[in-house]
């Protein structure tokens, strides 16, 4: 495992989870603003380490493996905060409907890194690589999560509803980017049915 610059920023933004979780429930009432600073920190490091890796030609497979884990235990771990807020309940236009939001955006997170790991192992992982549109789900559900997390208005608009809102366009953005990735692969998965080489 190098021990390079973008790969010791991903060490540190899975190192902030357990911070992150832990300032969320602070009893005190900048608790949404400590945490949502250090959501916005954790994807500046995200942003921050892809642009070394290119930038100092410090690529890794350590860092190519992890970087992508770092993402989404932040997110699953900010988006199951928000949904296990009971405090939040009452604000949301649909609890119920946020609930699901939030398991598509998980359950889709799971299923396309399964399906990256089948690619990689039959040798078609550049098929499913990361697309246009996962691109923009990716940054429309860190905008949406960072006003989710922070609640309070910004500027006289409701940081919290736009944030809600995002997320459901977010949720559609990961349909649309899971049927993409399933596009590509399916011919491979229907040769592997077939028995193929």
């Amino acid at each position: 495992m190098p021990l390079n610059t973008p790969n010791i920023l991903t060490l540190l933004r899975i190192a902030l989870i357990p911070v992150f979780v832990l300032v969320y429930f602070l009893p005190n009432t900048w608790a949404n603003m400590e945490s949502a600073g250090f959501f916005l920190l954790a994807a500046l490091t995200d942003w921050l380490d892809g642009y070394l890796a290119r930038k100092l030609n410090q690529s890794s497979a350590f860092g190519a493996f992890l970087d992508p884990v770092a993402d989404k235990l932040m997110v699953a771990a900010a988006l199951i905060l928000i949904v296990a807020n009971p405090h939040l309940r009452p604000a949301l236009m649909s609890a119920p409907l946020f609930s699901v939001v939030v398991l598509i955006i998980i359950g889709r997170e799971i299923a396309v890194s399964a399906l990256r790991e089948w690619m990689a192992e039959v040798g078609k992982r550049k098929s499913v690589a990361v697309s246009y549109v996962g691109k923009f789900k990716t940054a429309v559900q860190m905008v949406a999560i960072l006003l989710l997390l922070y609640e309070r208005p910004i500027l006289g608009m409701p940081a919290f509803r736009i944030g809600e809102i995002l997320l459901y366009l977010a949720a559609g953005l990961t349909l649309w980017s899971m049927g993409v990735y399933l596009k590509a692969a399916w011919p491979e998965l229907i040769k592997a049915d077939a028995g193929e080489p």
